[in-house]
């Protein structure tokens, strides 16, 4: 198992993985500024464990979730009702077990060991554009079981508070759904094509069944991600390629999601691929392409 952290950088952007972690990216510096959220009381700036720290496989009920933050790559749907939902985080194998890795230039090859809950394994791979300030990132599921499966790929990105925007198409309504409502419903204002969800303490989603395939978070830096989306497939969360989670802490868990209990304030830029049946061998692929550019 790979414990140390790799890196990749082409000069402009630094990006730093532990493949130990679930395959995380934890850590994306534009021009030395960190631009994702990183949990400060598990890794260092390095990505060093804190405090005698030890990374291991975590399972249990969303309250005993060890979130050290970043980008990671899960199962959809997400739920508790049956082996046809991915009852996680948190999770041994896809969340939080070791992935092998392999670097060959700019890029870098992260893959899980196979899940037995859901049949999949599990392939992430950046790739550092040599000029610029962005990179592409393809992932890969793999039905590794004996029998076929039905997932969606779901790559979540946390990030610190900040303002997200949303394009949207002329997609029939509603084009925003509430997934997700606590303390109060997430807060957003619709212009035409355009969904501004402002910083808030809060703790929710919001589900973007009209997403035209971009998102863009702004806090330290402008990130903004890309994807394709399938106007023929079918969707997780009421037809949803797109999501946007909100936390902030509280002053006690969400018994109604697990006992979760939010660390900091943090966005979660969430990109979902298509529902896809897949035999035994079969694959589905999601890209994403990702700029990161000063604040606007």
């Amino acid at each position: 198992m790979v414990t140390e952290a790799i890196w990749l950088d082409n000069g402009l952007l630094r990006l730093g993985f532990l493949p130990a972690l679930g395959g995380r990216l934890l850590s994306l510096r534009h021009e030395g500024v960190e631009v994702l959220w990183r949990n400060p009381r598990l890794l260092d700036d390095e990505l060093r464990p804190v405090g005698g720290h030890r990374f291991a496989p975590n399972s249990g009920e969303m309250g005993d979730w060890v979130n050290y933050g970043g980008d990671k790559t899960w199962p959809a749907p997400q739920g508790w009702s049956g082996a046809h939902e991915w009852p996680g985080p948190p999770d041994p194998v896809l969340d939080s077990g070791p992935y092998t890795a392999a670097v060959d230039g700019l890029s870098i090859t992260l893959a899980s060991g196979h899940d037995p809950h859901t049949g999949l394994r599990l392939t992430r791979r950046f790739t550092l554009h040599p000029k610029d300030s962005g990179y592409c990132l393809d992932l890969t599921a793999t039905n590794s079981g004996a029998h076929p499966v039905r997932w969606s790929l779901w790559n979540v990105t946390q990030l610190p508070a900040g303002t997200v925007h949303i394009g949207l198409t002329g997609h029939p309504e509603p084009r925003v759904r509430d997934l997700i409502t606590t303390t109060h419903p997430v807060e957003h204002r619709i212009d035409g094509d355009l969904v501004t969800v402002p910083s808030q303490a809060t703790v929710g989603k919001l589900g973007f069944p009209g997403s035209a395939g971009w998102v863009t978070h702004h806090g330290r830096r402008s990130l903004t991600q890309r994807f394709t989306v399938d106007s023929a497939a079918e969707y997780p969360d009421g037809g949803s390629p797109l999501e946007v989670w909100l936390e902030s802490p509280l002053p006690e868990p969400i018994a109604a999601l697990g006992n979760l209990n939010p660390p900091d304030e943090i966005v979660e830029c969430e990109i979902l691929g298509p529902l896809t049946t897949l035999a035994p061998g079969a694959s589905t692929g999601l890209r994403i392409e990702v700029s990161v550019a000063d604040p606007a």
